[in-house]
């Protein structure tokens, strides 16, 4: 049964197969963003969901519908395959143009002028997020977590299996970084540019990353996957799987390298080091039985550590450890 938290943006989920392409976050599924965050880059996805105050720095093309909150600001156009729902003060650097039904608050500020197929109706819609979370709280205080799960759902389109991109409050992405106070998951199949920084992280199988990882409480990189930049944990365990490659620095705490694994950059370890034969993840990062589950992980099966290190299980040198081959 999926596990259910108080807060549905609490932490970043990146999908299987999400690509960040010439400054697009692109996807298939959903994008939901949470209030006060800054977004760098455009966002081509089936449906877009955002709080108060989000910033985009480019464009938005949504196949389904688009749900603004108020005091958003949006850098170039807002392409909408379906209706359009935009709360009060919304500023829209470029236009607008609306397949469906409009529904748009005061003070809304568009530049470049907007069409609408369909019905415009000027008022204050409800803020999309505010009643998504008040709705799926009071369903959790009184116990339904059936219908919470079936609320989460029904957020993705039936006829689309892509799981959303859940992007939490106060988050900055961009092509340079991805900041967030929160845990992330990174799913298999990702092209992602930045360095991301997060609570902690998992991340999948076969991803590229152009960037650095680093997280407070531990991070674990899947299978073939390919990372340019540094894995960096103050807290916790560094996890690499089979096949991956790092192309920088790894240190952590405890570091645990898989013996299939390369590491071209040195390791550093302030409690222990070890070389591990079991994967490091064994279930999908991203569940398909729900988007807000985090995949129970049998912990690698560590061997004896390193004749290199002391009795004490630290390193006796600072020199480099190399990783990867028998």
């Amino acid at each position: 049964m999926p596990t259910f938290r108080s807060d549905p943006l609490d932490e970043l989920v990146i999908p299987d197969g999400i690509h960040v392409e010439e400054h697009d976050l692109v996807t298939e599924g959903d994008v939901i963003i949470g209030s006060q965050s800054t977004v760098g880059f455009g966002v081509r996805a089936a449906n877009v969901i955002a709080g108060e105050r989000v910033d985009f720095g480019g464009h938005i093309e949504a196949e389904g519908d688009c749900r603004l909150d108020t005091w958003c600001e949006v850098a170039d156009n807002v392409l909408v395959g379906d209706d359009a729902y935009l709360g009060e003060r919304i500023k829209i650097g470029g236009g607008l143009r609306v397949a469906g039904d409009l529904d748009i608050g005061d003070d809304v500020e568009i530049e470049e002028g907007f069409d609408a197929n369909g019905r415009i109706i000027i008022r204050d819609p409800m803020p999309t997020i505010v009643f998504l979370f008040m709705y799926l709280s009071q369903l959790l205080r009184i116990g339904k977590e059936e219908a919470a799960e079936q609320l989460v759902e029904s957020l993705v389109d039936e006829k689309n299996d892509q799981k959303p991109v859940l992007i939490p409050k106060g988050s900055r992405v961009s092509d340079d970084a991805w900041q967030v106070s929160t845990p992330g998951r990174i799913g298999d199949n990702c092209r992602l540019h930045g360095n991301i920084r997060a609570q902690s992280l998992v991340v999948g199988r076969k991803n590229e990353i152009f960037g650095s990882l680093r997280a407070r409480e531990g991070i674990t990189v899947g299978a073939e996957t390919d990372v340019t930049g540094n894995v960096t944990t103050r807290e916790g365990t560094v996890r690499i799987g089979p096949e991956a490659r790092i192309r920088g620095d790894v240190s952590g705490e405890y570091v645990e390298v898989h013996r299939e694994a390369t590491v071209e950059g040195g390791i550093r370890a302030s409690e222990e080091m070890s070389m591990v034969s079991e994967p490091v993840i064994d279930d999908a990062v991203v569940p398909e039985s729900s988007g807000r589950e985090v995949a129970d992980e049998e912990p690698a099966q560590a061997d004896q550590p390193s004749t290199d290190d002391g009795a004490d299980g630290k390193p006796e040198s600072e020199e480099p450890a190399e990783a990867g081959g028998d």
